[in-house]
C-alpha cells in the first residue's frame, strides 16, 4: 500500500494547541467500522454508549519530562603551540536532548539536536552541572545513546530540569499546566516520552461511571517512544521499519483478555498504543490461539491495512497525522475508505485534531 493513500487535507487551524477547559469536554465521533456510518457525540457520553460486556484496556504509562536543554563541553588549549598544552573545559553551543527509550539504568536512546555536531564521547551538562550526559554511541533513526550521571539521582534531576515533550505540531513552549494535562489521570508507571493521548479525555468521575456500570477494565504499560511518533519515510507502508517500544502485560491483564476472548466479548483498546502492545503480544504468542501471556517485551509490530488484527475489536483514538503510522494502524481496523470518509466529515465539522484534540470511538 502506498503511503500517499493515507493522505488527507487538514486546515492547520484545526490542530489543537491546548487542551479543552475540562478533559471530558471533547467531542467524539462514533464510527461503525463495518458500515462506515458515523454519529457526532460528546466524550462524556462514553460509558453509556458501551454495551456493558466490553473489556476496556488502558495504557497506564506515565509521561516523563523527557526534553532537556544543555550545553556541550569542549576542550581548548591554554597555551597554543605547546607540545602538551594544558587543557581546560569550556561550554559550547546549546543542545536539545529528547529521551526516547531507556536501555538500562541511566542509559538512554535519545534524539539530539543539532545531532551532526555531537560525536561519540561528547559530554553535555544540564542546569548548573546537576546532570551530565556522555554520548556512548550512534544508532539508526539518528539516535544517540547517552549515559547520564547526577549526584542527586537521574530521575530527581529530570523532574527539576526536564520539560514535557509536547509534539512539534503544538506551536508553543510547554507550560506548567502541561505537566498535569499531558498526562492521563490513571498514569501509574513507566517512562513514556509521549502521552497515550486517547486517555487524556478521561476524568476520575467518568472512570467511576464505568465501574458503576460494572464494565471490566484492565491495564497494560507501553512506554510510548519513537515507534509511535516517528514519521513514515518509506513510499510503501510495507517497507517502513518501526522503532521498538517496551511494554508489559500484567498477569491480571493477561487473564482478563483471555476470559474476554474465550467468551467472545469485545476488547476495547484506549488508544493506538494499547492496540500495538496487545497485537504484538498476540503475534509473539506460541501456537495459533494468540493467547496473550504476562511479561515484558519489545513491540516491533507495524499495523496497516491488510495486516490482521487478532485481539482488539474496538478502539478509542484521537485524530492522527496524514500519512502516519498511527493513521495506518487505525485504517487496519476500519478500512482505509471508511476512515478517510470519517476524517473528511471531521474536517468539515471542525473537530479538533491530534494530541489535545477530539476523539473517535470505533466499534
Amino acid at each position: 500500500m502506498n503511503l500517499d493513500e493515507l493522505n488527507f487535507d487538514l486546515p492547520p487551524e484545526l490542530i489543537a494547541q491546548r487542551p479543552p477547559a475540562k478533559r471530558d469536554d471533547s467531542r467524539m465521533m462514533l464510527l461503525d467500522r463495518i458500515s462506515g456510518k458515523w454519529e457526532d457525540r460528546q466524550f462524556r457520553e462514553f460509558p453509556e454508549l458501551l454495551r456493558g460486556d466490553e473489556l476496556v484496556v488502558f495504557n497506564n504509562a506515565r509521561v516523563i519530562p523527557a526534553r532537556l536543554f544543555g550545553k556541550r563541553i569542549g576542550i581548548r588549549a591554554t597555551e597554543p603551540g605547546a607540545h602538551n598544552p594544558a587543557k581546560q573545559e569550556h561550554l559550547q553551543a546549546d543542545i536539545e536532548v529528547l529521551l526516547v527509550r531507556q536501555l538500562e539504568q541511566n542509559l538512554w536512546e535519545t534524539l539530539v539536536r543539532p545531532g551532526r555536531k555531537v560525536p561519540v564521547g561528547e559530554r553535555i551538562i544540564f542546569g548548573d552541572g546537576e546532570l551530565e550526559g556522555v554520548v556512548q554511541g550512534r544508532e539508526e533513526f539518528g539516535l544517540r545513546v547517552i549515559r547520564f550521571v547526577s549526584k542527586s539521582g537521574f530521575h530527581e534531576a529530570l523532574v527539576r530540569l526536564g520539560h514535557i515533550p509536547l509534539p512539534p505540531y503544538i506551536k508553543r513552549e510547554d507550560e506548567p499546566a502541561d505537566r498535569e494535562r499531558y498526562q492521563t489521570v490513571y498514569a501509574k508507571q513507566g517512562s513514556a516520552v509521549a502521552a497515550p493521548t486517547a486517555g487524556l479525555h478521561f476524568t476520575p468521575e467518568l472512570l467511576t461511571r464505568l465501574r458503576e456500570r460494572k464494565i471490566e477494565t484492565a491495564e497494560i504499560t507501553l512506554d510510548v517512544g519513537l515507534g509511535t511518533f516517528e514519521p513514515v519515510r518509506a513510499e510503501k507502508l510495507e517497507d517502513h521499519k518501526i522503532h521498538a517500544e517496551s511494554y508489559e502485560v500484567s498477569k491480571h491483564a493477561a487473564e482478563a483478555i483471555g476470559r474476554a476472548q474465550a467468551a467472545n466479548r469485545p476488547i476495547l483498546a484506549i488508544g493506538t498504543t494499547a492496540v500495538r502492545a496487545l497485537e504484538d503480544a498476540a503475534e509473539k504468542a506460541q501456537g495459533s490461539d494468540f493467547v496473550i501471556r504476562e511479561g515484558r517485551a519489545e513491540a516491533e509490530i507495524f499495523l496497516y491495512p491488510g495486516k490482521p488484527i487478532r485481539v482488539v475489536n474496538q478502539l478509542l483514538t484521537n485524530f492522527h497525522l496524514p500519512e502516519s503510522s498511527l493513521l495506518a494502524l487505525v485504517a487496519a481496523l476500519t478500512g482505509r475508505e471508511n476512515l478517510l470518509r470519517a476524517y473528511r466529515h471531521a474536517v468539515e465539522s471542525r473537530y479538533r485534531f491530534y494530541s489535545y484534540g477530539d476523539c473517535m470511538l470505533i466499534r
